[in-house]
């Protein structure tokens, strides 16, 4: 099954009853679409392995300061993030793996060959999370709801875009929407300016698992989101950042963060990195792609593993 094949538009005025009962299907056209929703609608995320569906609502930009951060759209990379998350915390399979058709149209493979890391990778349970550029939340919320210990869901300190996450959450964040009734004994929501350790005095190597999805189209900001995710892991081995991104804005924009030498400036280093399709077909990561153009690259996500290096020093 194709991960967008999950969201469902819904108007805010309606509940998730009135789709459900409908019995309409949505067809999607053969363009990928990477941005999904808008502020005049909601969005219903609908899983085979939660028992209600999710209701996520998106911020209304305030100014073009708010508007460039593209909050008010869910990409494809948390929906990626999120099966990552329910196949890894519930070890369960991939429902609707691709063809044999469309694997080979891909030159890809299927995402039960998962290239260097298990799926075990993505287990939550008992874990401490924290989100970045969470907007509407998504990954955060399956998170809470399938085991993590703590949740801390973060964004850009916008009143709109924190209250329309404090919603999500508050609506979400429920034990009849767990699989197992369980919510987690700690879920905050906080504003965060990549970069702003003021802002995190208290949460220093704090979190077994930082998640970062879609956060790697601004260049600009690689940097700022390198200090923020350092400071928030914490110093075990186990410790991991998860960074999905597709490539909406070109690969060379995102692909700066992958390298070696950038990672170190803050003692940390790639484990593993791949791509993946939005029907789940993998292939390896790669710096350069010549056949790729606007019609295909809207396909794929990269997926970037960050660990601590074994023989880091401290940053100056």
């Amino acid at each position: 099954m194709s991960l967008i094949n999950r969201l469902v538009p819904l108007k805010p005025d309606s509940e998730p009853e009135d789709f459900l009962s409908s019995g309409l299907s949505v067809i999607f056209p053969n363009t990928v679409a990477e941005a999904h929703g808008s502020v005049d609608d909601a969005l219903l995320y609908t899983s085979p392995h939660l028992p209600r569906p999710l209701r996520i609502e998106l911020s209304d930009p305030s100014g073009e300061r708010e508007r460039v951060l593209f909050a008010h759209h869910l990409w494809n990379s948390s929906l990626l993030a999120v099966e990552f998350i329910e196949r890894g915390s519930l070890g369960v399979e991939r429902d609707g793996l691709p063809t044999e058709a469309e694997d080979e149209a891909s030159k890809g493979r299927r995402a039960d060959q998962r290239p260097s890391l298990p799926m075990s990778t993505f287990d939550v349970r008992g874990k401490s999370i924290v989100e970045l550029g969470a907007g509407g939340g998504l990954p955060s919320t399956v998170a809470a709801l399938l085991g993590a210990e703590e949740v801390y869901v973060t964004d850009y300190p916008s009143p709109s875009l924190l209250s329309t996450l404090r919603a999500n959450v508050a609506r979400n964040i429920a034990k009849e929407n767990s699989p197992t009734g369980y919510i987690p004994g700690k879920v905050q929501i906080g504003g965060h300016m990549w970069g702003d350790l003021a802002t995190l005095e208290d949460r220093m190597h704090a979190f077994d698992i930082v998640i970062a999805a879609d956060c790697l189209w601004m260049s600009y900001q690689h940097q700022n989101l390198l200090t923020s995710i350092s400071h928030l892991l914490k110093e075990t081995p186990d410790a991991r950042a998860w960074l999905i991104a597709g490539f909406h804005t070109g690969r060379h924009n995102m692909r700066t963060f992958f390298d070696g030498t950038f990672l170190r400036t803050r003692g940390l280093e790639l484990e593993a990195a791949w791509e993946v399709d939005y029907m789940g077909v993998e292939r390896e990561w790669a710096w350069e792609r010549e056949d790729e153009d606007a019609s295909t690259k809207g396909r794929w996500s990269a997926v970037g593993i960050l660990k601590w290096a074994v023989d880091r020093t401290e940053p100056n």
